[in-house]
């Protein structure tokens, strides 16, 4: 990012390899996710390739669309021929983001660390609130 505006810099990273989170309450009935918030708090992302703990896997500095995938399960037989149609895909705009792992700018650093729960390690011995 250069005068306010995006410059190539370089080639793109390999495309990290292609991961889905399904909801830990799934499989269930459409009232069920009716009745609730469906939330996922519990999805974790890394940029960590080589990670083996089932995270979704990020390049810094791209640009992400979530999707979210309602699928039917067909209890046919031969549900495997109907697949196609068995499935409907949804993605918010809203949701876009770029991932992003070192700020140029050191508040920036200071506020993602002061409001990421899982950056203790990087806290100047600041006691828990």
């Amino acid at each position: 990012f250069h005068s306010s505006s995006w410059l190539a810099a370089g080639r793109a990273e390999p495309a990290a390899p292609g991961r889905v989170h399904f909801h830990p309450d799934s499989p269930a009935k459409g009232a069920q996710w009716m009745r609730q918030i469906v939330s996922f708090d519990k999805l974790k992302l890394t940029n960590n390739l080589l990670d083996d703990n089932g995270h979704i896997i990020l390049n810094s500095m791209h640009r992400y669309q979530p999707r979210f995938h309602v699928v039917f399960v067909d209890p046919r037989r031969d549900s495997e021929r109907f697949a196609h149609q068995n499935f409907k895909s949804f993605s918010f705009p809203e949701t876009q983001f770029m991932a992003v792992t070192a700020y140029q700018n050191h508040r920036i650093t200071q506020l993602k660390i002061a409001s990421n729960p899982f950056a203790k390690g990087f806290r100047d011995g600041d006691p828990e609130p």
